[in-house]
């Protein structure tokens, strides 16, 4: 019998995981649901020496790796794989996934939604009200339709993104990655210092890799059109925190709009507590639709490797030990078989 660890989850409980793993004929071993540190989850590798992991949050050290020989796969329940060593599961022959595309209409939703909030007051007046202040005179809002709207990391959200912005009459710019615009989407690609610097409204939707820790810096915060709106539905480190408190407080910026704040679940109250950010607590992702989604396609991507297939979706490229002892790109015919 295979044992799969469920290192953590954001939802009441495991009863997905656990219907799909043990109908396979493997075993469910669930940590605890609030995610540990690197050391709690290396200890809880070391003591069940698990086949598969599947994480939400916690990170999936070289450590952790290491601790379990006969690991065949690391499942992240979720789409960025920033917490888990890559190169190290590479190494040892296991497989890394995610589901990368269960929350598409979900993030670009959040991030529509922080972008109305912004041009319509939404958060500022729902405020002033429950205080008994009643001012209408003092709004000062936006036509969403006379902004545009730049858009960085143009993957799956960022495309839904840009076509729920374009629907409501916003010109939208991305970046150009490929050597200009791309006539069957109609979306301007534009270089970063242009976007930046035309954009009423810069939105995030990029991966945390080397690259784009810290991308949104003070030097790209000063190149921010003044008064812009920003949106982080990404990951936290993308920007600078202290930069964009900075910003917010040296009035460069008009206000912010994130799910994602460097350094969660603490969180510098510097700048969630300001009237001009809009802030909610890593849920873009999230509905009941999504999450079951999510959790029934990680669980069978964990079924169809341990039994010997490869995943639907492989985030890295594992080098698999032959019998002979030398290893390749692809498993043996005799691969189901644990490695120890």
């Amino acid at each position: 019998m295979n044992r799969v660890l469920l290192t953590d989850r954001a939802w009441p409980d495991d009863a997905i995981e656990r219907g799909i793993i043990e109908a396979a004929g493997h075993e469910l071993i669930a940590g605890p649901a609030v995610a540990g540190d690197e050391a709690a989850i290396e200890a809880l590798v070391r003591r069940h020496r698990p086949h598969a992991i599947m994480t939400c949050w916690a990170p999936v050290s070289a450590a952790a790796i290491a601790a379990a020989p006969s690991l065949r796969i690391v499942a992240r329940m979720g789409v960025g794989l920033d917490n888990i060593a890559r190169d190290a599961a590479s190494r040892a022959g296991a497989w890394v996934t995610n589901v990368p595309d269960y929350c598409v209409e979900e993030v670009s939703d959040h991030a529509l939604a922080l972008i109305f909030a912004w041009a319509r007051g939404i958060a500022r007046f729902d405020a002033q009200v429950k205080q008994a202040t009643w001012n209408p005179a003092g709004a000062r809002l936006r036509r969403l339709a006379n902004c545009t709207a730049g858009i960085i990391g143009f993957g799956r959200i960022g495309r839904a993104t840009a076509c729920k912005l374009r629907a409501l009459g916003l010109r939208v710019v991305t970046l150009d990655r490929h050597g200009g615009s791309d006539p069957h989407d109609a979306i301007e690609r534009v270089a970063f210092d242009t976007l930046l610097a035309v954009a009423d409204i810069v939105v995030l939707h990029v991966p945390l890799t080397p690259h784009t820790h810290h991308l949104i810096d003070a030097t790209a915060i000063a190149a921010m059109k003044p008064g812009a709106f920003l949106v982080n539905v990404s990951r936290g480190p993308v920007v600078d925190s202290a930069a964009l408190i900075a910003a917010l407080e040296g009035g460069h910026l008009s206000g912010a709009g994130i799910d994602v704040v460097e350094g969660e679940p603490t969180v510098p109250l510097e700048l969630v507590g300001r009237a001009d950010v809009i802030a909610t607590p890593h849920v873009a992702f999230s509905s009941d639709a999504a999450l079951i989604e999510l959790r029934t396609r990680a669980a069978n991507d964990v079924v169809r490797v341990l039994g010997g297939a490869e995943p639907a979706f492989a985030g890295n490229a594992p080098r698999f030990p032959y019998a002979d002892g030398t290893y390749g790109d692809q498993p043996a015919a005799a691969s189901a078989t644990p490695r120890s």
